[in-house]
């Protein structure tokens, strides 16, 4: 009986005892904080497959993995095999709900997603679900009757200007009002669609999720963004129901909202209004993974700033990233970086102070000629996520609580080392040959040796010596 009461509770139809305002301050930076986890984004593996590599996963020093959307969706007659493919299905088809509830084809069903759960639980490893509550499918004639019954009827389900695409993307009424990349526009506000919504999310996080990845989410308007009054709404209050300031017909969120890893694809652009989605979680550091892409495509740091966030929300709440799925997948603006460059990239951004990287998978067998190598959806990705490179630096991250960073740069900007107070240091080289380091560090003097590869480095006078390869990096406590 006790259990039954708790799954009740969680699935809203009773109110929640204690709940977090989720009031945080994420816009003033606390130069002492430091950030030690990581996520793994397992984008398109099932849950099965997800579940088979839990230990590898753990043992690559991950702390969090990011799945792709659970939630039902557009499923043409041919099913979602491929990752890309006219016929046997695209990746974004999970990016088109047809329902909120849990499974579909790609990544598998409930009870699958149940064992997954438990899997990470097992191996201390906190899940994330990518949401997307802003937009249903293309074709609306596919969201299923009870959705539609759920939030009032057809109408009640999208905003007035819903069915039109956004036509200039820093104009906050067509940004938050109208269909993102012709999505129809689902309407937040409607408090029947937030109760349906809220039931989904609570069901998950009674399942054992921990975290959300919200989609499109600057595309769901704050306080100050315009209200949809054609569609009878009063307040854009979305957001204070999703992170349990408010319930919603009796449904509200049934955790403490500070209990949850929770961020928003925020992507930075003019108008948006950074400092309100601040108030309600995380945000994507999009503008600086475009900066540090652009250094990689140059193998070098020279005249490129790698130590501002480029973010007015404070470090220690951002999701960053070397590559995203999006950036790999939509305009293949980061496709063509070598799995050397995505790595010494990742060994930088992971050894900083703040923001919590994501680790993107690329597709097995991916190469630079074929960006989805063996193009099935449900399968591993490649061998990337547990190469000794990213396993160092990934438990050279948890090490270092508490170790402020110092960031050298050479000259010529090929190499870098990211020292964390007197404890540690990751030695990066972009270039595509050898290089001799020599640069500041606190370590104390002596004799080291990198953790992957054993090579040599010295330490004389606060001077870091030695040699790197070509775009290799080492790991140095």
């Amino acid at each position: 009986m006790k259990r039954i009461l708790s799954i009740i509770a969680c699935l809203g139809f009773v109110a929640c005892a204690s709940q977090n305002d989720g009031l945080v301050d994420r816009m003033t930076h606390d130069p002492n904080s430091t950030n030690t986890e990581t996520i793994l984004h397992v984008w398109s593996w099932n849950f099965p497959t997800i579940a088979e590599n839990m230990k590898q996963i753990a043992d690559a020093g991950f702390t969090m993995l990011q799945t792709s959307p659970v939630n039902a969706c557009f499923s043409p007659e041919g099913g979602n095999i491929k990752i890309l493919d006219e016929k046997e299905g695209n990746w974004y088809h999970y990016y088109q709900p047809t329902d909120w509830t849990v499974g579909n084809n790609i990544v598998g069903t409930e009870e699958e997603m149940k064992a997954m759960l438990d899997s990470a639980k097992k191996y201390d490893i906190r899940v994330l679900v990518d949401v997307l509550p802003n937009h249903t499918a293309f074709n609306i004639d596919l969201v299923t009757d009870e959705f539609y019954e759920a939030v009032g009827g057809r109408e009640k389900m999208f905003h007035s200007k819903g069915l039109q695409g956004i036509g200039d993307y820093n104009d906050r009424t067509e940004c938050t009002l109208q269909g993102v990349g012709g999505l129809p526009d689902v309407n937040t506000e409607n408090p029947l669609f937030q109760k349906y919504y809220m039931q989904f999310v609570n069901k998950l996080i009674e399942m054992g999720v921990r975290g959300f990845r919200y989609d499109t989410a600057k595309h769901i308007g704050v306080h100050s963004d315009p209200l949809d009054t054609e569609a009878g709404v009063t307040e854009n209050d979305f957001w204070d129901v999703a992170t349990g300031r408010k319930e919603v017909l009796g449904v509200s969120l049934c955790i403490p909202y500070d209990s949850l890893f929770v961020y928003g694809e925020v992507l930075q652009d003019r108008n948006v209004p950074e400092e309100e989605y601040a108030g309600y979680f995380g945000q994507t550091a999009s503008s600086y993974g475009h900066v540090l892409r652009e250094v990689l495509w140059k193998r070098s740091a020279k005249d490129h700033d790698l130590l501002s966030w480029y973010h007015r929300a404070a470090p220690e709440y951002l999701t960053t990233w070397v590559e995203s799925h999006d950036t790999y997948c939509n305009a293949n603006e980061s496709a063509g970086l070598t799995d050397a460059q995505i790595r010494t990239g990742w060994v930088f951004l992971t050894a900083r102070q703040n923001g919590t990287p994501l680790f993107y998978s690329r597709p097995m067998n991916s190469t630079r000629e074929n960006y989805f190598g063996d193009n099935l959806l449900g399968a591993r990705g490649n061998d990337e996520f547990f190469h000794p490179e990213v396993v160092a630096v990934n438990k050279f991250r948890q090490a270092m609580a508490g170790q402020l960073e110092d960031i050298r740069i050479s000259e010529d900007g090929e190499v870098i080392i990211v020292n964390r107070g007197d404890k540690g240091a990751a030695v990066i080289n972009f270039a595509l040959e050898a290089n001799p380091v020599e640069l500041p560090t606190a370590l104390p003097d002596g004799e080291y040796k990198d953790e992957v590869y054993g090579t040599a480095f010295t330490v004389e006078a606060g001077v870091l010596k030695g040699t790197a390869q070509p775009e290799t990096t080492y790991i140095i406590r």
